[in-house]
């Protein structure tokens, strides 16, 4: 793979994958309770994942160990990110809003990748960060809400921000070396399990009409498999610390896509924060620069 697919490419169609996959959560969860329609998304993506790998005759880990890392990986990145989202949207918060917040996460991965993995971080990358943060901070005040509701959906964000966090760490550190497709249905497995006790404390329902259906094929394909994919690539190719670095995009996307989806308005002070956001991620990924 070269040099510009991994460092372009490879980061552009993550992005609007992963941005947008906040709004089609908005969509999916206006037919369906939370849990439901994330225990169907991958449950679906278990079973597209678990063909692929049949046909393309991938084996399946047989250590148990290996297994297990690859489970718990996904338990993390997949499942509890994903359940904390959900969770949060149910309550109110927007998707644009829960973008905003997984964007810290180049923050938290930066110091614990350094502490973990033994990454160095000059002093160009922190102030990359620090200037992302401040451009991720532009737009989160335009959109905060001080509710009940809405305080109880941003700590459910924090959670999902922490289990993606901890999550790509462990990938990069265990399972760098795990298959796209056999490990892919090992996760989405791990994480329709671990969404099943959330089952029992919401009041079911769902309705199955074409807005549902291709938000649940949109989330299933296009995030589950695909934006996870890419990120896994990009995480086993690189400083997982960089990598993270280009969530600092996923608001932008996620802004851009409800604009034109959604009709929310785009304020001038998101303007400037998508600005900022874009000068910290230039930082980041310099070459050459502060040392």
């Amino acid at each position: 793979m070269s040099a510009y697919i991994q460092k372009s490419i490879l980061p552009f169609f993550f992005i609007f994958l992963y941005g947008s996959g906040f709004i089609f959560t908005q969509y999916g969860l206006d037919n369906s309770s939370p849990m439901v329609f994330l225990g169907i998304r991958f449950f679906v993506a278990f079973w597209i994942l678990l063909i692929i790998a049949y046909i393309l005759k991938v084996p399946i880990p047989k250590s148990k160990k290996e297994f297990f890392q690859i489970a718990f990986a996904g338990s993390l990145t997949v499942g509890t990110f994903s359940i904390g989202v959900f969770l949060s949207i149910s309550y109110g918060v927007s998707g644009a809003l829960n973008a905003l917040i997984i964007a810290l996460q180049p923050i938290v991965v930066t110091f614990l990748a350094q502490r973990f993995l033994d990454e160095k971080i000059n002093k160009r990358v922190y102030l990359g960060l620090i200037i992302g943060f401040i451009g991720v901070s532009f737009v989160v005040v335009s959109k905060l809400d001080t509710s009940f509701d809405s305080i109880v959906g941003i700590f459910c964000s924090v959670i999902a921000l922490l289990g993606l966090s901890f999550g790509s760490l462990y990938q990069k550190k265990y399972c760098t070396d795990m298959n796209l497709y056999s490990g892919g249905a090992i996760q989405t497995l791990s994480s329709t399990i671990l969404v099943i006790p959330f089952l029992f404390f919401e009041e079911i329902h769902i309705t199955w009409n074409g807005e549902f259906i291709i938000a649940l094929f949109y989330m299933a394909v296009g995030v589950s498999i695909g934006a996870l994919s890419l990120l896994y690539i990009m995480i086993k190719k690189g400083e997982v610390s960089k990598v993270s670095s280009i969530f600092y995009l996923v608001p932008v996307s996620a802004t851009i896509v409800s604009y034109f989806l959604l009709g929310d308005k785009i304020e001038f002070s998101e303007i400037i924060g998508i600005i900022t956001i874009i000068i910290g991620i230039i930082l980041i990924n310099k070459r050459e620069g502060i040392k």
